[in-house]
């Protein structure tokens, strides 16, 4: 137990997914896998232990924002022993040929500032995700018959943004989607050794204004998790 997550040792698997919304988390256990136990609900953030295809996951949430995830993602390393860390969650479409629904799987993410930004001081730090896992989650998004994205995305540290002169030269430099979360967990993963992805829905577009519906949203999800599903446990 530490202080924000009360599973017990060795109910958190090497293996996490780690939607931003607890009740996503929840209704990704109870939809992906096997005897999926509730392991914590402190403050609300709910985490699951399954199986799946006789695989140990954990699938947790992060919060929104990098903050949150820092707290999260450091004590599931530290703390439970995970390895392989991959976010799956929303973001916002920054290019003409990406899509609403389109799937964004993140090579790198930039980032203006993150909770770990203290550490490098002057230096420009460049998280990127684990090809390995990249290369199965391109892969596992072909055999389901989808043409992914992959490239850079962006994580902001704030929501509601007011710098349209910053997502302008974000698109000028070919950056796919924005998030709140990706810099970080990438960054904590090259700290700790880990392997770290995030595979993403596009849900709306800043660039043309569309939105997907709630309900789509959650068919897409589950897109997601199969995909990160898939990835974590594909063979090298």
């Amino acid at each position: 137990m530490t202080v924000h997550i009360g599973a017990a040792p060795g109910e958190i698997a090497e293996t996490v997914l780690m939607p931003g919304d607890p009740y996503r988390a929840k209704w990704a256990a109870e939809t992906f896998l096997e005897d999926a136990k509730l392991v914590n609900e402190v403050r609300g953030m709910l985490g699951f232990t399954g199986t799946w295809k006789g695989n140990k996951v954990t699938i947790h949430g992060s919060g929104m924002g990098m903050p949150s995830l820092s707290i999260y993602v450091n004590e599931l390393i530290k703390d439970y022993g995970a390895k392989t860390l991959i976010r799956i969650g929303s973001c916002g479409g920054m290019q003409q040929a990406v899509k609403v629904r389109d799937i964004i799987i993140a090579m790198t993410a930039s980032t203006v500032s993150t909770p770990s930004r203290g550490i490098f001081r002057e230096l420009n730090f460049a998280p990127s995700a684990d090809w390995s896992l990249l290369r199965a989650a391109v892969r596992a998004a072909e055999g389901k018959g989808a043409t992914p994205h992959v490239g850079g995305i962006y994580s902001s540290d704030v929501f509601y943004d007011e710098r349209p002169d910053l997502n302008e030269q974000m698109t000028r430099h070919g950056i796919l989607g924005v998030e709140m979360e990706a810099a970080e967990l990438y960054t904590l993963a090259a700290r700790y050794g880990c392997r770290a992805l995030a595979v993403l829905t596009v849900s709306d577009h800043l660039l043309t204004g569309e939105a997907l519906p709630s309900e789509d949203r959650e068919r897409t999800f589950g897109d997601m998790v199969e995909i990160a599903l898939e990835a974590a446990f594909a063979e090298s």
